[in-house]
C-alpha cells in the first residue's frame, strides 16, 4: 500500500557510494531525506559525542533534524554541530508555548541555542486542545507570528490523541503533523498516511522503533518504505545505531514475506496494550519512571536484560509499592492506558524474571 503520490529524489551522499533518497514534506515541499534523525536521545549522550554523531549523519547525507525546546540541551547540540552548514539542512523544533507570547518566546530560545535565525517547521508540541485559530493570543497565533516574521518557514503540530491528529489534519491550518506510528500501530492509526496524502500534509512518523519495544530496526525500516509521504524520525544516541540505520538506507530491506512474519510475531506478542513510553505522565509523585517501569516485563524479555537487574534498577521497580494511585498519570496517558494498573503487573513479572536470571547477573 502506497499513500499518495509523493515526490522522491535521490541524492550522492557519504562514504557509503550510495544514493540516499529524499521525499517532499507534503505542501512545504521540503525534500528531506527518508532516514531523518530524531534528536530527543542525545540529551543523554555527551555533548562532544553527540556532535560528532550528529556531524557524521550530515557527512552522510542525512539532512531532517527534529528537536524540541522541552529535550534539554538537544537544540544546543545541533548548534553546535550544524551551524556552519544551517542553510543545507531542515531543522524541526517543537514548542510547548501555551499562547502567542509563550511560543515566541521558547522560539527565541531555541534559536539561539540552534544558533540560527530561524527553523524550517515550527511544530506545538502535543497540546491537550487544539488552539483557536480566531484567537489573537493563542499558540496558534504565536505560530503564524512567527512564520510573518521570518522564524519559522512552515508551521506544525505533534500529537499523541488520533481525535486531535486527525482534527489538525482535517482543519487546513497546518503545514505538517507529527504522530507516533510503527508496524504496530491500528488499522485506525495508520490511516493517518492516507489522510495526510489527501490534504497535502507532511506527515512526520514518531516513535517508529515504539520506544524501543521494537528490536527489529530491519522489519521497521522496511515497513515504512511502503509509504511514500511517511517520513520516520529514528531515534539516535549512539554512533552504531547510526551506522546501522545508514547501512539500512545504503540497501533498504524489502517488505517481503519473511519481514511480515516479524511484524505479525511481534504485533501477536505485544497487541495493543503496552506504555508506549511517550512521558507524558511525568513527573510521578512517587518517582516512579513510568515510562520504562510500565513496560518492564516486555523489555527484559526484548533487550538485553541484565541491565535492568542491577540493585539501581531494583529500587526503582520496588518504587511501585509506593504508588497511591492519585490518578495523575491516568489522566495524563494519551493512550487511554490504566497506568497504575500496568505499573502493578510490570513488578510481579519483573520480581519472576528476576528470580529466574538473577544467577546470570554478575
Amino acid at each position: 500500500m502506497r499513500a499518495g503520490c509523493a515526490k522522491l529524489e535521490r541524492h550522492f551522499f557519504g562514504n557509503y557510494g550510495v544514493m540516499m533518497q529524499k521525499v517532499r514534506l507534503g505542501r512545504t515541499n521540503l525534500m528531506v531525506t527518508r532516514t531523518a534523525f530524531g534528536v530527543l536521545p542525545l540529551q543523554r549522550t555527551d555533548a562532544d559525542e553527540a556532535i560528532r554523531i550528529l556531524r557524521r549523519a550530515y557527512d552522510a547525507g542525512i539532512n531532517f533534524f527534529d528537536t524540541a525546546r522541552g529535550y534539554t540541551d538537544s537544540e544546543e547540540k545541533i548548534g553546535r554541530a550544524l551551524s556552519d552548514v544551517r542553510e543545507s539542512i531542515i531543522i524541526a523544533t517543537k514548542n510547548s508555548g501555551s499562547n502567542r507570547s509563550e511560543v515566541i518566546q521558547h522560539l527565541e530560545t531555541s534559536l539561539k541555542h540552534l544558533r540560527a535565525d530561524y527553523v524550517d517547521i515550527l511544530q506545538l508540541h502535543n497540546p491537550r486542545a487544539l488552539p483557536n485559530p480566531e484567537d489573537p493570543e493563542s499558540a496558534y497565533a504565536g505560530l503564524i507570528e512567527a512564520r510573518d516574521k521570518g522564524m519559522a518557514r512552515f508551521i506544525g503540530i505533534t500529537s499523541h490523541s488520533l481525535e486531535r491528529a486527525q482534527a489538525a489534519v482535517q482543519s487546513g491550518l497546518y503545514d505538517t503533523l507529527q504522530y507516533p506510528l510503527c508496524y504496530l500501530s491500528s488499522p485506525e492509526d495508520l490511516a493517518v498516511v492516507d489522510l495526510c496524502a489527501q490534504a497535502d500534509v507532511g506527515l512526520i512518523a514518531m516513535k517508529p522503533l515504539s520506544g524501543g519495544l521494537i528490536t527489529n530496526a530491519r522489519a521497521a525500516f522496511a515497513f515504512f518504505r511502503q509509504y511514500e509521504n511517511a517520513v520516520p524520525i529514528w531515534g539516535i544516541q549512539k554512533m552504531e545505531e547510526l551506522e546501522e540505520f545508514l547501512k539500512l538506507d545504503a540497501d533498504p530491506p524489502v517488505l517481503d514475506s519473511e519481514m511480515r512474519a516479524v511484524i505479525e510475531r511481534d504485533r501477536r506478542e505485544l497487541g495493543d496494550r503496552f506504555c508506549r513510553a511517550c512521558g507524558y505522565c511525568l513527573p510521578c509523585p512517587a518517582d516512579i519512571p513510568i515510562p520504562m517501569a510500565a513496560r518492564m516485563g516486555l523489555l527484559v524479555k526484548r533487550m538485553p536484560y541484565q541491565q535492568f537487574l542491577s540493585d539501581e534498577w531494583r529500587e526503582k521497580m520496588f518504587r511501585i509499592r509506593d504508588c497511591r494511585d492519585c490518578g495523575s498519570c491516568r489522566e495524563k496517558c494519551p493512550y487511554g492506558l490504566n497506568p497504575p494498573a500496568l505499573l502493578r503487573e510490570m513488578l510481579v513479572e519483573y520480581e519472576r524474571f528476576y528470580e529466574e536470571h538473577k544467577s546470570n547477573v554478575g
